[in-house]
C-alpha cells in the first residue's frame, strides 16, 4: 500500500464526530435486545403492498420515471405537497416547495445558507441530535432556549435575544417536539412569529411528525403565521409512508427558496424520480390519509402501553412527559443520575433495554439524567417487557452511587 497519506482535512471535521448514541447502541446489536432507541416507524404498518403495485406499474411503463428531473423535485410531488399542505391550513404553492432527501438534508441545506463560523443559532434545549449534526461542520455558536410543556419558552427566548441581538436564525421542533415530545401552545407560535419579525431571524421549522397527532386538534403551523417570509418549514414522508424512500421538502419565500434550490443542486442534483414518482402514484390511487390514520390508531395504543408500563414499573421519583402525538416520551431520573453509564453498565447486559441517554440532545451544558425512549417500532408486548426489565433495574440501581455524577466530571 506504501506510505498512508498525510492530509490535511477542512477546519470543520473537527465538528464531525461519531454519535454517541451510536457508539453506546454498539454494544447492544444482539437479537434478545428491546431497544427504544431509534426513532423508527413500525415497518409493520408500512403500505408494502400497494407499494409493490405502484412500482410495478411505473416500472411497467416507458422508463421516464428513471431519467434525470429537475432539481426542484417532480412538479407533480410538489403540487401533491403543496395541496396536502393547503388543505391542512398552511397556505402553499407548487413554487413554494423543493423536494430533499427526506428532512435531514433540508437541515443541512439551511445550515449551509445561513450559518458562517461563529454565528449564533438558537436551538432548544434540549434538540434534535440529528439537527446538531447537520450543523456541526459549519462551526455554529449556539445559544439554547428552555422549553417546558408548553414548548419553547418565548420569555426566555426574548431575554436571549436582548442579550444576542446578533442571532441569525432559530430551529425549532414545535409539534411533539424530538426529544421532549412537547407541543408549542398557539400563544408561543405567535409571540415567536413576533420575535423573528422583531430581531429578523429566520425560523426553521421542523414537523417531521406533525401528522401523527393522538388527542387534541392540529395547532396552526408557523408557516401559516408567518408574516414576513422568516419561515423554512420542513416535512418528510419518512414517518407517514417510508424511511426508505427519503423523501422530504421545504416551504419557504421565494428569495430563501431559489438559494435553497441552488445548493440541492449542487448537493446531489436531484432526488429520485423513480421514489417521487412513486409518492405521487400512491397519493393518486390510495388513500394517505387513511394510511395515516391507521398509523394513529396504532401508535396511540403503543403510546398508552409505555406510560402505563413506565407509571407502573419505574421508581416513583422518575417522570416522564405525556406526548399528544409524535414517536418519543422523555424520561427524566432523579439529580445526578448518569443514564448513559446506567444504559452501558446495567441496562444493556442485564436488562437487555437500549435507550438514548438524553445528554447528546444538549447543545449547550449536557444533562445527562434524562432519556428518549421510543414507542413506535415494538410490538405492545415488547414494550411492556422491555419497561418492567428496565424498571426492575432502576428499582435495584437507582441510588447506586456508580452513577452519580462527579460534579464537573462525566464517564
Amino acid at each position: 500500500m506504501g506510505v498512508p497519506m498525510s492530509l490535511t482535512f477542512s477546519r470543520r471535521m473537527d465538528r464531525v464526530r461519531p454519535s454517541a448514541i451510536r457508539e453506546l447502541l454498539l454494544h447492544g446489536a444482539d437479537p434478545s435486545l428491546i431497544s427504544f432507541g431509534g426513532g423508527y416507524p413500525d415497518q409493520r404498518l408500512f403500505p408494502v403492498g400497494d407499494l409493490r403495485s405502484v412500482f410495478n406499474d411505473i416500472l411497467s411503463g416507458d422508463g421516464g420515471a428513471l431519467q434525470y428531473t429537475t432539481s426542484d423535485g417532480l412538479p407533480a410531488l410538489r403540487a401533491e405537497i403543496a395541496g396536502r399542505l393547503s388543505r391542512q391550513g398552511t397556505p402553499t404553492r407548487t413554487d413554494d416547495v423543493l423536494i430533499v432527501q427526506g428532512g435531514q438534508q433540508g437541515l443541512d441545506l439551511v445550515g449551509k445558507l445561513m450559518i458562517d463560523a461563529g454565528d449564533t443559532v438558537i436551538v432548544e434545549d434540549p434538540t434534535f441530535l440529528g439537527a446538531l449534526i447537520a450543523m456541526n461542520p459549519f462551526e455554529p455558536h449556539y445559544v439554547t432556549v428552555r422549553i417546558d410543556d408548553d414548548g419553547l419558552d418565548v420569555e426566555h427566548l426574548e431575554e436571549l435575544l436582548r442579550e444576542h441581538p446578533e442571532a441569525r436564525m432559530i430551529y425549532t421542533v414545535p409539534d411533539f417536539h424530538n426529544p421532549t415530545g412537547v407541543t408549542m401552545s398557539l400563544e408561543r407560535r405567535r409571540r415567536l412569529i413576533d420575535l423573528a419579525n422583531q430581531y429578523d431571524l429566520l425560523i426553521v421549522e421542523d414537523t417531521p411528525y406533525r401528522e401523527l397527532r393522538y388527542d387534541g386538534e392540529h395547532i396552526p403551523t408557523l408557516r401559516s403565521l408567518d408574516t414576513e417570509g422568516r419561515v423554512v418549514h420542513l416535512g418528510s414522508y419518512s414517518k407517514i409512508l417510508a424511511p426508505g424512500m427519503r423523501l422530504g421538502w421545504m416551504v419557504a419565500s421565494p428569495e430563501v427558496l431559489q438559494r435553497l434550490s441552488l445548493l440541492k443542486l449542487a448537493a446531489d442534483t436531484q432526488s429520485s424520480t423513480l421514489n417521487m414518482s412513486a409518492v405521487v402514484a400512491f397519493a393518486r390511487d390510495y388513500d394517505l390519509d387513511d394510511h395515516i390514520g391507521r398509523l394513529r390508531d396504532a401508535y396511540r395504543v403503543k403510546r398508552d402501553v409505555m406510560l402505563s408500563a413506565i407509571d407502573d414499573h419505574f421508581p416513583a421519583d422518575v417522570a416522564r412527559t405525556t406526548p399528544s402525538g409524535g414517536l418519543f416520551t422523555w424520561v427524566t431520573f432523579p439529580e445526578g443520575f448518569d443514564s448513559a453509564a446506567f444504559m452501558k453498565s446495567v441496562a444493556l447486559p442485564d436488562a437487555r433495554v437500549a435507550y438514548v441517554p438524553g445528554a447528546s440532545f444538549f447543545a449547550g451544558k449536557q444533562q445527562h439524567n434524562h432519556a428518549r425512549l421510543n414507542f413506535s417500532s415494538l410490538t405492545e408486548e415488547e414494550i411492556v417487557e422491555g419497561i418492567g426489565r428496565l424498571g426492575d433495574q432502576l428499582h435495584l440501581h437507582l441510588d447506586h452511587p456508580q452513577f452519580t455524577l462527579i460534579e464537573g466530571a462525566h464517564r
